[in-house]
């Protein structure tokens, strides 16, 4: 069984995240790395997908700055996201060549390893049709959604997001990735319209346990779970054993925030 290479990058600017991802998939290309999997957070960010739309952003620039929220345009699939301390992103960088050349099975894998990890802790979580994603059933009330459709005050079902997706491949080269809310301050998410779906809102692992969790109780398990759908065997690497697969670097920096 071949390797994933699992590193965590403890927090990280989201640019320096995008450097280093470009970097890794030019070295997966020629085959000088083994394919991997980077973990990281990173500070306050909102990122614009390609073909997303500026309008779901809910906030002016001032006000971002005033909140320490950079922005980033970038070259991922989907919308607008939020990423920020308690939130686990990961990277993979995956050969699919290697694997199953089949895009839409790719992210269903990523929104399936992310429905096993949330399993884990005892919590249902599922794809919702024609969104991408995980999602979490919660109780609402008539009034605040749906009012036309329900009698007022009786208790109704909605879906609250997890977990995010948008990815980018090159040659079937993966890059970018998922987004698992363990204990992020979900306030931010009121600067955005979330993946562009109006109306939904953002949960977190912590939220739905009430209690406190580490984004370590929760890492591995994600990790695990995508060994176990991609066919590979997870192994931790240092983030200096990654730089040293990857050799030296080239002046090539994301692009800038806005």
């Amino acid at each position: 069984m071949k390797e994933l290479l699992v590193v965590d990058l403890g927090l990280m600017e989201y640019g320096a995240a995008w450097e280093l991802q470009r970097r890794a998939v030019a070295a997966r290309k020629t085959g000088a790395v083994p394919d991997l999997l980077l973990l990281c957070e990173h500070p306050h960010v909102i990122t614009l997908g390609r073909g997303g739309k500026i309008s779901n952003l809910r906030a002016p620039d001032q006000m971002l700055r005033q909140m320490g929220v950079s922005f980033f345009e970038t070259n991922r699939g989907g919308d607008i996201t939020y990423h920020g301390p308690g939130q686990l992103v990961g990277y993979p960088i995956l050969n699919l060549n290697e694997i199953r050349r089949d895009v839409a099975w790719y992210v269903r894998s990523l929104e399936e390893a992310m429905i096993r990890a949330t399993a884990d802790f005892g919590v249902a979580s599922k794809r919702v049709a024609g969104w991408t994603g995980v999602w979490v059933e919660v109780n609402g009330r008539a009034g605040e959604k749906n009012a036309e459709e329900v009698e007022e005050g009786k208790e109704v079902k909605d879906e609250e997001k997890i977990g995010a997706i948008g990815v980018h491949l090159s040659r079937w080269v993966t890059s970018h990735g998922f987004a698992y809310n363990v204990s992020t301050d979900l306030r931010y998410f009121d600067l955005i319209v979330p993946c562009g779906i109006a109306g939904k809102r953002a949960t977190s692992l912590e939220k739905l346990l009430a209690r406190r969790v580490e984004l370590r109780e929760v890492a591995p398990r994600i990790a695990g779970h995508l060994g176990e759908l991609f066919g590979l065997r997870p192994r931790t690497a240092s983030p200096p054993e990654l730089e040293a697969l990857l050799g030296p670097s080239e002046i090539h920096p994301a692009e800038t925030p806005a």
